[in-house]
């Protein structure tokens, strides 16, 4: 059933519960408190229970943090959501631009001399905490209880989805294989710990419905040098499954109690643990040592059996995607809103019988709200798609043998010419990485200016990445590679990633071209003087819409990709089709 977010917090609660917070913060005597949208796993994305930043401020997107003084709130966000969040909040909170202005300068400038900050130590990460402390000037941070909970009376309770297995037919590695591997890669560590839940997912191979839209569980896990995982997991979330002798369950509430237990050096990434993981480990007097989480570049590097599962879970997901497009070009303009645009795709790849779940809340956006790039329709935004306008949906299935993300931008009725120049640019960008072939060790940052020469020629851009990493059957955002100027995670084989550029005009449309891929070994070429070139193959299979093209500006290799592209989406899905689905493909592949 598709879902909108209209319940969690509007314009109209903030200033209420912002004063709430503030008498919390009186009564134990502190300037501020900061709220961000975390939880103690660290992971992207939190459950109901943990979406304190939404329920104080309104703001739902997916990163953010709200600093909030006596006189002041500001929210701070990054170039994905600055539209997005002036509607969402009240006017007691101010809108930051994040990383311009980071919240410790921010601090310096608006707080008290000698402020005391308060913080949460289970939602602060170790590296956040201490750029905060090494950037602070003037304020105090200081750990406390959580100050919303304490004023947030219906919050939901935490998640107790149930644990099932990933079989190994669809995981390609069993968990003591992994398990064995990783633990023989941590040096000198006697442990790791492990807090994200897609690491915890991917090492046992298991998954779970504590997030929604990502099939992971909550808990928190210690890989120890001798092969052994102790997983620390609420009670009754495992039942009936056998993780074998190499895994010890414990309660989640034993975790803290358990980090005194651990004898030798104890590895932590500061890039994900929370601050009190830290400060436990330091007031037993054991040794820390920082490191990777050792899950994360094993679990980005997809084996065959991953990848293979992914093709087939992008070709099932085609075909719903061309069954829904289908139905989209039949319906005449000003007939849909866009709830209903939603609900038609997610009704179709349900349709498949296969999908577990979509991968995130359906972006659905008609003219103007295709600017926001991470919008999300709600029952009173829901707007009606009309002729002349650019539709935009980013939508994606979770299905066990893969994950899926995809964006189509849609011509409603005849197009504008600013629109279809705009749209060629960010097709230009989209083209120009899925043909590059690049010297192994090149990151993101060395390669996201392919995606924007176009636009930049034209004085746009965009302000987010061009791509994310994507997981198997796992999270749909992946890390810890990037396809954007921030991404210093150099490609490797079986990184899957987004390529995804965009354009938005504020209160006009929005445009964006999105298709998996994932990385290749590049084939060697005669007279080849550089070793380990890599490529990109293309996991998406659906068709990008003619209408919104300008040839003229095509190079003719551009243009022969695109054909080539529109011929295999159409060798590979058509089988899957029949009926005026399998008519609208064939057109919609035709050849420019």
């Amino acid at each position: 059933m598709f879902q909108t977010y209209d319940d969690i917090a509007s314009p109209d609660t903030g200033p209420a519960r912002l004063a709430a917070l503030r008498a919390q913060m009186a009564e134990r005597g502190l300037d501020g408190f900061l709220v961000p949208r975390a939880d103690a796993h660290q992971g992207e994305y939190v459950a109901p229970h943990d979406d304190r930043l939404a329920w104080l401020t309104g703001f739902t997107g997916s990163a953010g943090i709200c600093a909030a003084l006596m006189d002041k709130a500001g929210v701070f966000v990054d170039g994905r959501y600055r539209v997005q969040v002036r509607a969402q909040v009240a006017d007691v909170f101010t809108p930051v631009a994040w990383p311009e202005v980071e919240v410790a300068e921010w601090l310096n400038s608006e707080a008290p001399k000698g402020a005391k900050i308060g913080i949460d130590p289970w939602l602060h990460r170790l590296a956040e905490v201490r750029m905060l402390e090494e950037t602070l000037t003037g304020a105090e941070l200081v750990r406390c209880a959580n100050l919303v909970d304490a004023v947030w009376d219906d919050q939901p309770a935490p998640p107790m989805g149930t644990v099932f297995e990933q079989p190994v037919s669809l995981a390609g590695e069993t968990r003591e294989d992994k398990i064995a591997r990783l633990a023989a890669g941590l040096g000198k560590a006697a442990c790791a710990i492990i807090t994200l839940p897609d690491s915890i997912a991917w090492l046992l191979n298991i998954r779970g419905s504590d997030i929604p839209r990502n099939p992971v569980p909550h808990g928190f896990a210690v890989l120890h040098a001798d092969a052994r995982v102790t997983l620390f997991i609420a009670p009754g979330k495992t039942e009936g499954l056998d993780l074998g002798a190499c895994v010890t369950e414990r309660p989640v509430d034993a975790f803290l109690e358990a980090l005194a237990e651990l004898d030798g050096p104890v590895m932590v990434d500061p890039a994900s643990v929370p601050l009190i993981v830290v400060d436990r480990l330091q007031e037993a007097g054991r040794q820390v040592v920082e490191g990777q989480d050792p899950c994360l570049l094993p679990k980005a590097r997809k084996n065959a059996v991953e990848i293979e599962g992914s093709r087939q879970a992008h070709l099932r997901d085609a075909a719903a995607m061309a069954r829904f497009l289908c139905w989209l070009d039949a319906q005449p303009p000003g007939t849909l809103t866009e709830i209903d645009v939603a609900m038609a795709l997610e009704a179709e790849r349900r349709n498949t019988n296969a999908l577990r779940d979509i991968s995130f809340e359906t972006i659905s956006g008609a003219g103007a709200h295709g600017a926001i790039v991470h919008y999300r329709v709600t029952n009173s935004t829901n707007a009606p798609v009309l002729e002349g306008q650019l539709l935009l949906v980013d939508s994606g299935g979770q299905y066990v043998d893969g994950t899926t993300d995809i964006t189509r931008t849609m011509a409603i009725g005849t197009p504008g010419e600013e629109e279809r120049q705009n749209f060629t640019r960010v097709l230009q960008g989209m083209i120009a990485i899925s043909r590059l072939r690049f010297p192994k060790g090149l990151a993101g940052r060395d390669i996201d200016a392919l995606a924007r020469a176009r636009l930049w020629e034209a004085g746009l851009d965009y302000a987010h990445g061009t791509g994310h990493g994507v997981g198997a059957y796992l999270s749909v955002h992946e890390g810890p590679q990037r396809l954007a100027r921030s991404g210093t995670v150099p490609f490797e084989p079986g990184m899957i990633l987004s390529n995804e550029p965009g354009f938005y005009r504020e209160g006009a449309y929005g445009i964006r071209i999105e298709n998996l891929i994932v990385v290749q070994k590049a084939l060697d070429l005669p007279g080849q003087t550089v070793q380990d070139m890599l490529c990109f193959e293309t996991l998406t299979w659906v068709p990008i819409d003619r209408r919104l093209i300008d040839v003229t500006m095509l190079t003719n290799a551009e243009r022969d990709w695109l054909n080539a592209y529109h011929q295999e989406v159409e060798s590979r899905v058509l089988p899957l089709l029949d009926g005026p689905a399998a008519e609208w493909l064939v057109s919609a592949c035709q050849p420019l």
